[in-house]
Parts: structure tokens; sequence; C-alpha cells
């Protein structure tokens, strides 16, 4: 009996060290704005997918808002059809706009629980197969920035101390992006949210101009121009911008995502 409590616990004392070391390395990566190819873009990317694997949530999404107060997608989990226009839903109104607005979270334990509140809502939650939300503000210090939505197929609210940890890691990000090297573009968190917005619109363009060149679905361009990023370890906003400004050769793209 002993010696399965022993067991038992070497195997808790493990399990308790790895998460440890996964929490140490998400933040790191967060913070790490000295990586050659950082830049908001992969900031915010990293930031969803860190989500997703840490927390207890199915789906994850970060909203940044515009000059004019309306929310943006800058990075999710997934990108089928039914769950961008979920994101679209929110872009004025819902809980993500509520947490933008007030600085503060939002738990949505069963959405079906909001259909007179927020009718056009639950109908795109239901359709891209969701039943709860979450939402923390992505904030510098005490300014709301935007939010970070966490979304499951089930109801129920986040466990334990996981909206705290949400927010640690939303706060991270938002401290990494006032950190970013933007050159020119100014110091200021108005002047760094409004580039990184920006580059998130030539990315889009960019993405666009590769879909049509080799005739692929917006989602295979956006991967091989994310290949080619990393492969040569270059900035993902800066190869965008390149491609938009004829700088570049979209054929390049393709030859150095697959090494040729």
């Amino acid at each position: 009996m002993s010696e399965h409590l022993s067991t038992h616990d070497e195997s808790a004392g493990e399990a308790g060290m790895n998460r440890e070391r996964e929490l140490a390395t998400a933040f790191v990566g967060l913070a790490d704005t000295y990586a050659p190819d950082f830049d908001p873009l992969r900031l915010f990317d990293r930031l969803v997918h860190t989500c997703r694997r840490l927390l207890d949530v199915d789906a994850a999404a970060v909203m940044i808002a515009d000059a004019g107060g309306t929310l943006k997608t800058m990075a999710a989990t997934e990108d089928g059809a039914a769950f961008i226009e979920l994101m679209q839903m929110q872009t004025g109104h819902g809980p993500c706009m509520d947490c933008y607005r007030t600085g503060e979270g939002r738990s949505v334990p069963d959405i079906t629980a909001e259909t007179e509140r927020w009718p056009r809502l639950v109908a795109a939650m239901d359709e891209a197969g969701y039943r709860s939300l979450h939402t923390v503000p992505v904030r510098l210090h005490d300014r709301s920035l935007g939010a970070l939505t966490l979304l499951n197929a089930r109801t129920g609210d986040l466990p334990g101390g996981e909206p705290h940890l949400a927010q640690a890691l939303a706060d991270s990000a938002a401290l990494a992006l006032m950190h970013w090297s933007a050159g020119p573009r100014g110091d200021d968190v108005v002047t760094r949210v409004q580039s990184a917005l920006a580059a998130k619109t030539v990315l889009e363009i960019a993405k666009g101009m590769i879909a049509a060149h080799e005739g692929l679905p917006l989602k295979e361009a956006g991967r091989l121009l994310d290949d080619y990023a990393d492969r040569h370890r270059v900035s993902l906003a800066a190869t965008a911008q390149a491609l938009v400004d004829r700088d570049m050769d979209i054929t390049a793209v393709r030859e150095g995502a697959l090494g040729v």
C-alpha cells in the first residue's frame, strides 16, 4: 500500500513539475521580444495556441480594438467559416465587447441562457459548435486593449485558477507588444496597437495574393507564408509587407517554404 502511495506521489510530483515547465516556457515565449522573427502577428498567434494547450478550452481567439473602438480578430486557433462568423458577431456587442469596455472578465457558462440578450451570438455559437464562452481583457496596466476569448463545446465555467492564468497570459502578451521594436512607428500604446492592426491587414492581403497566384484556399496560403517565415526565421509581418509592396516575388514564398 505504501509503495502504491509512493508511486502515486512521484507521478503527481512529476506532473506538477511538467506543468511548471510548460508555464515557464509559455511566459518566456510570450515575452521573447528579442527573437529575430518576433512581431505582433506571431505574438497573438502564440497567445491563443498557448491558451488552448495549457487551459481546459477547445478554442481561443484574441481581438484588439481599433481607433474607433471596434474589435478586430488578430489570431485564432480555428479558421473555419463558422468560427470566423462567430468572431465577427462580437465586434460591436456581446461578452467580448463588454469585457473590453469594462476591463473585466466575463463568463457565459451556458450561451443558450442568453438567447434573448444576444440571439445572433447564440446562433453563431451553435453553428460553430460551442456552448460556453469565457473572456478576459488584454490590458496594459489599467488600459484595456482588447479581449482574449476562450470557448468550449460543453457548458460550465473554467476550472480552478484558469481564468487567472488566462489573464496573466493576456497581460504578458500586452506587455510584450509594448516592447516590440516598432521602429519609426512610435512608442506610445495607441501607435503600437494600430501598427499591430495594420500588420494584420497587410497579412490578409498577402494571403489573398498568394491564394490567387497559387490557386490555393486562403488557409493554405496562410500556412505557406507561415512556413516561409519559420524556415527563414524572418518576421511574418515584414514578409507580408514585402509581398504587398511588390518587393518580393510571390513564387519565392512557395520555393522558400519548401526549401527549394
